[in-house]
């Protein structure tokens, strides 16, 4: 071939090659989510209205609804149905978050907003001794003072069983000893709450002879507290890398001060949600405070001795009253009784982050 026919071959551009790549995709712009759901919820509210339709939640789920599969049908079009798929799954996981997280900051509004109505330091520093349910004034102090104190022994009696019982099953257990006891705490996790308190009216108070007081209580809490420890704490002991116990037992080291000085340091700070979680589960019961702790209006600070209130017991009875006054106590008790567990998991977690394990660079 002659040097000047290769002259006269018209060059492969770039262009060209681009244009017919087979690799290259048309792609939505990024702000198609957001125009698709400015569009479903404006298509839902529309066809709500016209409908006559009065209630929210019906245009939210048609609005979801819409956006579902207005992206499945835009994506298919534009970037074909293999795509189409990867974001209905998406937009069906941000349906879900959103439809969890609506509920959830509703029910903080109204306990937030009607709480603050009579939530001052008089309604935390005082109790309800001689004030009528039927008037206003009057306090939450002995009602947050008997739920510290109830929470309190039942963590003290739960969390060390239940972390042990843990430690059993994941570092020791295998035979049908483990088998057993795994069986017997998954049935206690379904236990209800009346249950527990039942078998200590029946046991502490009938057969023993003891009257109501806040111990009675913390038993039962302890009762419902139990499984959900053993069971967060053998799951995060069962997330410790084997190679950490195999390390430090190939140094001699025993095996209890292995778990004792690397797995539950590892491990502390699911531990500590863990426990965490079980403090919450039982701070808002209210069937064994009224079975074992009958509730009172005055301070009470003995828990082992009389009867005693505490902050779900306090705001069943003033709800049940049925005034404004005492309506609004029952919110402003409720929105203390969740400060209350917010401030205990804040707590909680920066104690499990002060005691993790630092990993030096």
């Amino acid at each position: 071939m002659s040097h000047n026919a290769i002259q006269d071959r018209p060059p492969v551009t770039t262009t060209t090659a681009v244009k017919h790549d087979p690799l290259r995709h048309a792609r939505l712009p990024r702000w198609t989510p957001f125009a698709v759901a400015v569009g479903s919820i404006t298509a839902a509210v529309g066809l709500g209205l016209a409908a006559g339709w009065h209630s929210r939640i019906q245009w939210g789920l048609v609005a979801a609804t819409f956006f579902v599969l207005a992206t499945y049908v835009i994506t298919t079009k534009v970037e074909g149905s293999r795509q189409a798929k990867d974001r209905v799954a998406t937009s069906l996981v941000w349906v879900c978050f959103i439809l969890a997280v609506v509920p959830l900051l509703s029910l903080a509004w109204v306990t937030i907003s009607k709480g603050l109505e009579v939530l001052d330091p008089y309604f935390l520093t005082h109790s309800m001794n001689g004030v009528l349910d039927a008037e206003a004034g009057g306090g939450v102090y002995h009602a947050l003072l008997g739920t510290i104190e109830q929470v309190g022994i039942a963590t003290l009696i739960a969390a060390p069983i239940g972390l042990l019982t843990a430690v059993y099953l994941v570092e020791y257990g295998g035979g049908k000893l483990s088998q057993a006891v795994t069986f017997f705490v998954d049935v206690m996790t379904g236990i209800p709450s009346i249950v527990a308190g039942l078998f200590i009216l029946a046991t502490w108070n009938l057969m023993l002879g003891f009257g109501p007081s806040g111990f009675a209580g913390a038993m039962a809490l302890a009762i419902l507290m139990m499984p959900v420890v053993v069971r967060s704490t053998e799951e995060m002991l069962k997330l410790v890398p084997n190679e950490l116990r195999e390390a430090s037992l190939a140094l001699g080291i025993p095996k209890w001060r292995t778990i004792l000085k690397v797995v539950l340091p590892t491990a502390i700070g699911g531990i500590t949600t863990g426990v965490m979680l079980a403090v919450a589960r039982i701070t808002g019961e209210t069937a064994p405070v009224l079975l074992l702790v009958f509730g009172t209006k005055l301070i009470n600070p003995n828990p082992f001795e009389g009867a005693q209130s505490s902050l779900p017991l306090y705001v069943y009875e003033q709800y049940a009253v049925g005034t404004d006054a005492a309506v609004a106590r029952a919110w402003a008790a409720a929105l203390v009784l969740i400060a209350f567990v917010m401030i205990l998991n804040l707590v909680a977690r920066g104690i499990a982050r002060w005691k993790a394990p630092k990993t030096g660079r």
